[in-house]
């Protein structure tokens, strides 16, 4: 890790120039040694942990746990029984990991810009805001070869079929952001991928337009939507081969790994911001550790 000045009116700010080691302290939360140093040009003094973002946590050696938990279907008042901390610890808990698992994510897109992903399949998984009157919609991205995920991006939509009225009696018109999503979603990953990749994705009528506008010679091949699995399969279909398989059994890992996102559940999401803190977790965890030789 490299250890530079933090005193932004130093002369030598953000370089190792001058810095000479000053002694260490003892870090009772982990039991660690942290070795400290001074800059002989403006004699400021620091630690090798200034300046992170585990800078003055002192619960660090439940991070691990908290983050594996959220991404094995457990609730977040669950996790501070499990682990003997205060909800409040938690939810700033998932705050921390959702930047750190957001910062790797972005290096990993820029490292599959020396070599584009040539292959991806894209769709949305729809969840809710409290109740269904008030629906959400997950835009997802994959490597249909080895299905990580390149993105994921969280947006309200309006209700639609029979709970239309009952939602515009209570909550008033709820505008869409579903495009706002996607073009959000492209922004991230377009750069990560080829010129001349094959897209697959349902017949959705607002892919076509962002696919044209980020990747215009990409080759863009749809497939009609068919009817999901009853129970227990999430977003897997009834159909003997799925053509967009690795999409959708992607969307059927969410929906078993998070638990707002279970359809049948009382842990629902209140916050659209903390869900997508959530997602950013699980896509780390899933690019890392359910899928196998990951380079993250």
């Amino acid at each position: 890790m490299s250890i530079n000045c933090p005193n932004s009116k130093c002369d030598v700010y953000k370089t190792q120039y001058s810095l000479v080691k000053d002694g260490t302290y003892f870090r009772k939360n982990d039991s660690r040694k942290v070795q400290r140093y001074k800059c002989q040009s403006c004699n400021s003094r620091f630690s090798a942990v200034t300046g992170t973002l585990e800078a003055n946590q002192k619960k660090r050696r439940v991070n691990e746990m908290v983050g594996n938990l959220l991404c094995s279907s457990v609730s977040m008042r669950r996790i501070s029984l499990i682990l003997n901390i205060h909800r409040t610890t938690v939810s700033r808990k998932l705050t921390y990991l959702a930047k750190k698992s957001e910062l790797h994510q972005e290096k990993y897109l820029k490292s599959l810009e020396q070599t584009p992903v040539r292959h991806i399949q894209i769709d949305d998984l729809i969840t809710i805001e409290h109740t269904k009157l008030k629906p959400l919609t997950i835009s997802v991205a994959v490597d249909a070869e080895n299905r990580r995920i390149l993105g994921a991006e969280v947006k309200p939509i309006a209700a639609f079929g029979h709970l239309s009225e009952i939602s515009k009696r209570k909550y008033g018109k709820r505008v869409s952001k579903h495009k706002e999503g996607l073009d959000l979603l492209f922004t991230k990953i377009y750069k990560s991928i080829s010129k001349n990749a094959l897209i697959e994705s349902d017949e959705h009528k607002f892919y076509p337009q962002f696919i044209a506008k980020y990747l215009p010679g990409a080759i863009h091949s749809t497939y009609k939507s068919e009817k999901g699995c009853v129970a227990g399969q999430g977003e897997l279909k009834k159909i003997h081969s799925d053509p967009i398989f690795a999409i959708n059994h992607t969307l059927a890992m969410l929906r078993a790994n998070i638990n707002r996102l279970v359809r049948r559940s009382w842990c629902t999401t209140k916050d659209p911001e903390m869900l997508t803190k959530h997602i950013q977790i699980y896509i780390h965890f899933h690019n890392t550790k359910l899928i196998r030789k990951s380079p993250c």
